[in-house]
């Protein structure tokens, strides 16, 4: 009796596998460029699936060999693609560079099985036969050359969980990359959430806060834009005439009433912390619910629980209590309210009149309200806060300085207060600030100027006062933050040419490079960047080529980040550019084979320069053989 031939049922399968993925809606989140690449790329398999199984050809083992390899690969491709759809988004976000792996990884098992298949055996019609080598060719290219990040996402995701109110252009671009722009939105990203954590025996280290703070802030934007967002005028009728059931999950197992501010114990039980801290100050040493022993009596808050009675409360219009005697009045379009106002002007009392204790306090809390929205920066410097908040940079109370170059920096955060604070005469005290404050204040003063810095007048202006070396020194002898910060502000100011030559005699290019060839330190990105930009300007140009920059940079552009290539190719196209002895050092570090790789699979950018230094390789080959 023979063996069943397994060719029709795996041509079966490999036919549905195709059709799932043809089937799957169009992904339009974060991870929509990979999503639709590799969507396309698989549905073009199609023909020679359907030509095999309309042949009734044999086939042989090494093709079903082959065969089954792109069936286990196809296989688990439509599962990472239905994943996308699927879960928490900002949890997804958190994890791109993961998710970003298994795309690539999935790449290169679809074309490591497809160089098994023996094509040639199959006696495909032509056009067939042409498609499929333009996929495994697509493949190939694709698995040497992973999709590039979003900056911009990046960018966006660094600033909104850093900062405790970030921008609302931040905020909404984030919104709408992960396509969580209404509270029905937020509403499904929080049980997606929850699941999640239950999913994981709430497992999941710091994602637990991050996510659920990045959710807050999203939710707090929705609702800052339209407070009735994703209620329908039907549900808002009925809110208003029936008194919803509580979730046993948002009551505290004390109380049972709804819980406010819920907390985690030891064992794992959330509760509400006014109740627990209760009935632990009564002496009590298990958990009321399971009766367990606590191992310790620490209390963490269950953000993601807390997001969810929020939105809850949001979508069945029940108000959590809020703190007595807050003030609610605000003017139209404006989400300060005439409290906040009045308490501005008071704290200015403070700045322009009182002792040095009500200074340091009132200059923090306007610190903290510069911080909050975009309304307070726009109230606050309206009422008349920047030249007092620029009088206390020159104070001799080291709090007090910090708290005034922060509340400045987060001012500066309006490109109207920009001005305003240039024009209150800022710029040298932040200068003075940035050579001879705290180690705080130095690293928000280099903050302030990296974001007056953005207006191209005041990058000029910023160089003249001397902040370039004071950045130098910042970026030496910083923490990692107020290093980036440094780097951050030394870049942008170097758009400016006479900026370059300032920062090339303030000795910018040594530590540059000690930056650049330490790839555990956390500074190659803006090592490369401001050495790119440097590169440009001759004086900066031989002062790069004095610290044997070529073998590290070659060094980049065989491993380096995609952006990070390009970078070194910039700079390497710099220095080669009339220099034959830089040539020479550059082919003897086989910056040939480098070049040619990246011709293959760099950015348009690095693309353009790799090709450009190969010319300047060859011309100088020419010139050799002719002397």
């Amino acid at each position: 009796m023979g063996l069943t031939n397994p060719g029709p049922e795996l041509l079966s399968r490999l036919v549905n596998s195709v059709k799932e993925v043809s089937e799957l809606p169009e992904c339009t989140n974060m991870f929509k460029k990979m999503h639709g690449n590799l969507v396309r790329r698989i549905k073009l398999l199609s023909p020679l699936f359907e030509e095999l199984s309309d042949s009734n050809k044999e086939l042989g083992e090494e093709e079903i060999k082959g065969l089954e390899l792109l069936s286990v690969a196809l296989d688990s491709s439509v599962q990472l693609l239905k994943s996308i759809y699927e879960g928490s988004k900002i949890y997804q976000c958190l994890q791109r560079d993961k998710i970003s792996a298994q795309f690539q990884e999935m790449t290169e098992q679809i074309e490591a099985a497809l160089s098994e298949i023996p094509y040639d055996r199959f006696d495909l019609l032509e056009e067939v036969q042409e498609q499929i080598e333009l996929v495994h060719i697509q493949f190939k290219r694709a698995k040497g050359r992973p999709d590039s990040p979003d900056v911009q996402l990046e960018l966006d995701l660094e600033i909104a969980q850093k900062e405790k109110d970030p921008d609302h252009t931040v905020l909404k671009g984030l919104s709408e990359k992960l396509q969580l722009r209404t509270i029905n939105d937020l509403k499904k990203e929080s049980l997606a959430f929850h699941e999640l954590v239950i999913s994981s025996g709430g497992d999941l280290g710091e994602y637990l806060e991050d996510v659920s703070t990045l959710l807050k802030k999203l939710k707090d934007l929705a609702l800052s834009e339209n407070p009735e967002l994703g209620i329908s005028d039907g549900e808002k009728g009925l809110i208003k005439h029936r008194s919803p059931v509580i979730p046993d999950d948002f009551r505290c197992p004390i109380s049972l009433e709804l819980m406010k501010d819920p907390v985690i114990v030891s064992t794992g039980q959330t509760y509400e912390r006014s109740c627990i801290q209760k009935w632990l100050d009564a002496g009590h040493k298990t958990c009321p619910k399971t009766q367990q022993t606590l191992l310790h009596t620490a209390l963490t808050p269950n953000y993601v629980l807390k997001s969810l009675i929020a939105l809850w409360c949001e979508s069945n219009g029940v108000e959590l209590p809020k703190n007595q005697g807050t003030c609610r009045s605000k003017k139209p379009g404006s989400s300060v309210s005439e409290c906040d106002r009045a308490a501005i002007v008071a704290l200015l009392d403070k700045l322009a009149c009182g002792k040095l204790e009500e200074q340091r306090a009132a200059a923090g809390e306007l610190r903290l309200l510069a911080k909050r929205n975009a309304d307070n920066r726009v109230c606050i410097a309206e009422a008349g806060a920047i030249p007092l908040l620029v009088e206390l940079l020159s104070s001799t109370d080291p709090r007090t300085q910090e708290h005034a170059v922060t509340a400045l920096l987060n001012l500066s955060i309006n490109d109207t207060n920009k001005g305003t604070i240039v024009n209150a005469g800022a710029i040298p005290d932040i200068v003075d600030v940035l050579k001879n404050g705290s180690m705080e204040a130095r690293e928000n003063a280099a903050a302030t100027l990296f974001s007056l810095s953005v207006l191209d007048e005041n990058k000029v202006s910023i160089g003249a006062a001397g902040a370039i070396p004071a950045l130098i020194k910042l970026l030496c002898e910083g923490t990692p933050r107020g290093k980036k910060d440094a780097a951050t502000a030394i870049f942008n100011l170097s758009i400016y040419q006479g900026n370059k030559a300032r920062a090339v005699r303030a000795g910018i290019v040594p530590p540059l490079m000690r930056y650049l060839k330490d790839a555990g330190g956390g500074m190659v990105d803006e090592a490369l960047a401001i050495l790119a930009i440097l590169a440009s300007h001759q004086e900066g140009k031989t002062a790069i080529g004095l610290v044997e920059p070529i073998p590290v940079l070659i060094d980049v552009i065989k491993t380096g980040s995609p952006r990070n290539r390009e970078n070194a190719s910039a700079i390497l196209w710099s220095l080669c550019t009339g220099d034959l002895e830089q040539l020479k050092i550059a082919r003897e570090h086989d910056a040939e084979e480098a070049l040619k790789e990246l011709l293959e699979s760099g950015t348009d950018r690095a693309k353009r320069k790799a090709g450009s230094i190969l010319e300047l390789l060859q011309r100088s080959d020419v010139v050799t053989q002719i002397s």
